[in-house]
């Protein structure tokens, strides 16, 4: 542990306060100023007053610190690290978490009267300053740790309001590059990080000399404020250790995979030589980082060779003494030459203020330095398989007000503000999420080409999972491997784009929803008052009107729209359109709605339509069965509110922020709402479990006995979507064309696996996880008028023009079909006879009506009259072909006849020509004015 006592001897470095040492700092500065005239008292008054009059109070601002991203182990219910986002690596220890070797290390090499001074060691900075005078380069050193722990807060403070500087014009507007169109850079950000270094360290005459003197006035009033400990704390913190390397902890870590409380003697000599220069004496660059003005390289791994001029004199002296061999100088010399010479010196002095004894001397110069280098883990790059998951995080971060005003400030808050951000990724869930993307989804195949779009098609599969009660977000995985690198982007395997997100959160513009689209039809059904019972027209057939936003116009169809598989279609219900996602179905029941509405009903569930980044417009007919590009998140989270009884929860994926110390900080805001009636959403997840309980998505359903919603969805050959929902948990699967026209249906993995049933595969393991993790309840019964049975009124069309009756039976909701001609007595072209006629039938019900022909005449009534009278009656209507028909006995009659029934019937309508016959009555059959039995012969 250094000594924290100050001697007797440490007076005149006081000077007994601030007085006294800026006495001595004015003569200082007069002297170098002036040489070559007398100092007078007056000058030395002024020189005070002068140091008196710089500024005193420093506020040293926070650490800029890495922003850190964790999960929770379900386990333990403790964070784990998912990864950082830094500029500077740092993580700040207390005074006891460093080895008091470390201390000792860097006061003996670089301010061995530390704890003697008031904050300026006059020895050291009389030497910089007189040879400052002399001019001809950089500023000397000499500075005390006080002082150099200034110089570090200066750099940070003008570090974090380093930004990229734009030439402008005398307006002081951005002056554009005409070749790129972009605003044209004067100083980019990472130069004018580096310009806070060379402002600081290497300003030349009186520059250098006011610097100095900042400095001086800076450290003597910290040290009125901090003690001595505090300061020395802080600087171990703030230092650079090259690269992004700052600290005492990161060093550590970072060079020799150790803590600051582990180093070694070796190891804090090292470091401790490393300040002085830190980029050129780092030990993390194999091939050197010191060059010559050729583009020699010293500084280098161990390679054989000793960089020539090194200083090893203590080596020497070692071989000499014989403490040491000439092999043990070549192995300890060869690497990190120069880095060594420094080492070597920091243990020369820290010999011979008796901090080390001389077998510990010996032992650490005879050290080979073997960095263990361990690079930060920073970025989404090294998150793993959550990077995706990492990256909608940092996205939310980059967007969120929360986070700071302006895209920079919260740039700058990620990369700077030491945000502890605790995420709602679960491993239980996101694990099988990762291993079912590896398993089935491949992150590069060659796709067979589609018919739809002309170009090679890019294949993408994600899955994610939300939490339905909260909007957590549990899991996010991707097919491709994630890389931010341009040298990248032309490789399919890579991608930085989210495709569960959208272009806020994960500059990805969505996919069609083919089917999984059609929930938004269904509910607004249901919130219609409809039922999922009602029989409607689902056949194959042009739909040629829509309503849209309360008008009603043609939609321009000219053929139908098909249905999956080349299905005809059928008369049905809701829920055996949805059971079987026949597209013919649901634009049966759109033909009942206003589009509008249903867009409106995706809107307050949060979709958008993600290509347009706007509210989905459903301005088409086939907008219906999902052309519009959606985000599979968005998409999880709507299925998860009809699970959720109809509460809609925004989704999240962040719990907790705190800063650097544990404070809890604001969260983006999200919130949940009842954007459902929950008889609506109970009807609509009763029609949505048909499609995992034998529907299109069995497929996907996990072998366990937790209840499922589900839906399936495919655009042309292009997509395909399987979405599923317990009453906890809500999973997404996407596969298909990230771009392009490729056949997803026709085209197989390695492992025979059609990319089109990849969602199954995906869905399936993903879902089970998480009804393994979090469980799941029955689903609430249905609303009994939401299901109910429902027949509709046909009206009575007979005796109207055909054209009066299509018109009725259309706006009716029917289906019209002319048929051929009938006899009727009605005028030709009159509707004789519709089928089925008039009455309760299913509602969109194709109905058949015929025109009359105009032949047809009504048979009268010719019962009770004589055979004679009644035979003459019908060839009065206009009947030529009338007889007899079937002959009665009856003696009471004697001899007369009684007519009876005709065939056809009294009433009907039948064609002139056609044959009629009278049944009758006589007291004989067989002769006599008519014919007997069905053999008689006349005509009466």
């Amino acid at each position: 542990m250094p000594d924290t006592k100050r001697t007797a001897t440490g007076v005149l470095g006081g000077l007994a306060g601030l007085v006294g040492l800026s006495a001595a700092a004015g003569v200082l500065i007069a002297a170098t100023v002036t040489p070559a005239v007398a100092l007078t008292s007056t000058a030395a008054e002024r020189a005070i007053t002068m140091f008196d009059n710089l500024p005193s109070v420093l506020e040293i601002d926070k650490l800029m610190l890495p922003s850190n991203f964790y999960y929770t182990d379900p386990a333990t219910g403790q964070p784990q690290l998912m990864t950082q986002f830094l500029e500077q690596d740092r993580t700040p220890v207390n005074f006891d978490q460093i080895n008091p070797v470390m201390y000792d290390a860097l006061l003996s090499s670089e301010d061995p009267r530390y704890y003697q001074h008031g904050g300026i060691d006059l020895i050291g900075t009389t030497r910089a300053l007189l040879s400052n005078a002399q001019g001809g380069g950089e500023t000397q050193g000499g500075s005390s740790v006080s002082q150099q722990y200034v110089k570090n807060v200066l750099i940070q403070k003008c570090e974090q309001n380093a930004e990229t500087v734009y030439e402008t014009d005398k307006d002081g507007n951005r002056v554009l590059d005409e070749a790129t169109g972009q605003d044209k850079v004067k100083l980019t950000s990472e130069q004018a990080l580096r310009q806070c270094w060379v402002d600081a360290t290497t300003a030349e005459g009186s520059e250098g000399y006011s610097r100095k003197l900042q400095e001086m006035r800076y450290a003597i009033a910290l040290e009125q404020k901090y003690s001595k400990n505090d300061i020395l704390l802080g600087y171990m913190n703030i230092a650079n250790f090259g690269g992004i390397t700052y600290g005492i902890e990161a060093a550590a870590r970072h060079y020799f995979n150790t803590t600051a409380a582990n180093l070694t003697v070796a190891q804090a000599a090292t470091l401790a030589g490393m300040v002085q220069n830190p980029n050129n004496y780092r030990i993390d660059r194999p091939g050197g980082s010191i060059f010559a003005s050729d583009g020699t390289s010293f500084n280098k791994a161990p390679d054989g060779v000793i960089d020539e001029g090194a200083k090893l004199g203590v080596l020497d002296s070692l071989v000499a003494s014989g403490e040491i061999t000439e092999e043990q100088k070549l192995a300890a010399a060869d690497g990190y030459t120069s880095t060594k010479v420094r080492q070597l010196y920091v243990l020369s002095r820290m010999l011979d203020d008796g901090k080390i004894t001389r077998e510990q001397y010996v032992e650490a110069a005879v050290w080979p330095i073997s960095p263990d280098v361990v690079e930060p883990k920073t970025g989404c790059a090294n998150a793993g398989g959550a990077a995706y998951f990492c990256q909608y995080v940092k996205y939310v971060i980059l967007n969120d007000a929360a986070f700071g005003e302006t895209p920079d400030a919260r740039r700058d808050t990620l990369q700077r503000g030491g945000l502890n951000v605790y995420t709602t990724l679960d491993p239980r869930v996101q694990g099988p999420a990762e291993q079912a993307m590896a398993t089935y989804a491949p992150s590069y195949i060659e796709m067979r080409q589609g018919t739809t779009l002309p170009n090679t098609g890019r294949f993408g599969s994600t899955t994610v999972s939300i939490e339905a009660g909260s909007g957590r977000v549990l899991s996010m995985a991707q097919n491709t491997q994630f890389s931010e690198d341009a040298a990248n982007s032309d490789d399919w395997n890579y991608s930085a784009q989210v495709y569960a997100g959208d272009q806020t959160y994960g500059n990805s513009k969505g996919f069609s929803a083919g089917s999984t689209f059609k929930l938004f039809t269904l509910l607004d059904w249901l919130e219609k008052g409809k039922s999922v019972n009602e029989t409607l027209n689902g056949t194959l057939r042009v739909f040629k009107k829509m309503t849209y936003c309360g008008q009603t116009s043609a939609t321009g169809a000219t053929k139908p729209t098909g249905n999956f598989g080349g299905d005809r279609g059928r008369m049905g219900t809701p829920m055996q359109f949805t059971a079987s996602s026949l597209n013919t179905g649901y634009l049966a029941m759109a033909e009942k709605l206003d589009y509008c509405d249903i867009g409106k009903v995706a809107t307050k569930m949060g979709v958008i339509d993600t290509y347009e980044n706007e509210p989905v417009d459903m301005n088409t007919l086939n907008s219906v069965i999902g052309t519009e590009s959606v985000s599979p998140l968005a998409m999880a989270e709507a299925y998860a509110t009809v699970a959720n009884n109809g509460t809609y929860c925004q989704p999240k994926v962040i719990d907790r922020v705190t800063d650097s110390e544990g404070s809890d900080l604001p969260v983006p805001q999200r919130t949940c709402s009842q954007v459902l009636d929950p008889k609506v959403a109970a009807t609509a997840a009763y029609a949505l479990q048909g499609v995992m309980n034998g529907g299109t998505g069995a497929q996907g359903k996990p072998r366990d006995n937790v209840p499922l919603i589900g839906k399936t969805g495919t655009h042309e050959e292009l997509q395909s979507w399987l979405i599923e929902s317990s009453t906890k948990v809500a999973t997404a699967t996407w596969a298909g064309n990230v771009q392009g026209g490729g056949d997803i249906f026709k085209t197989y993995t390695a492992d025979g696996l059609r990319l089109a049933d990849i969602r199954y595969r995906v869905t399936r393991d993903v879902q089970g996880a998480a009804n393994a993790a979090y469980g799941g309840d029955r689903f609430a019964s249905p609303d009994a008028d939401l299901t109910k049975q429902v027949l509709t009124d046909l009206p009575n069309v007979v005796g109207k023009s055909v054209d009066e009756a299509t018109k009725i039976l259309t706006d009716a909701g029917f289906t019209v079909e002319v048929g051929g001609p009938v006899d009727s007595d009605q005028p030709a072209g009159v509707v004789a006879a519709q089928n089925p006629g008039a009455g309760k039938v299913a509602g969109g019900s194709t109905v058949t009506i015929n025109p009359s022909n105009g032949e047809g005449i009504a048979v009268p009534d010719v019962s009770g009259r004589s055979l004679d009278d009644a035979k003459k009656a019908l060839r009065s209507a206009g009947f030529g072909n009338v007889g007899d028909g079937t002959c009665t006995a009856d003696a009471s009659l004697g001899a007369q006849t009684k007519a009876g029934a005709t065939n056809p019937g009294a009433g009907s309508v039948v064609n002139r020509n056609a044959s009629i016959t009278v049944d009758y009555a006589a007291a004989v059959c067989g002769g006599g004015g008519g014919r007997g039995g069905n053999n008689g012969g006349g005509n009466g």
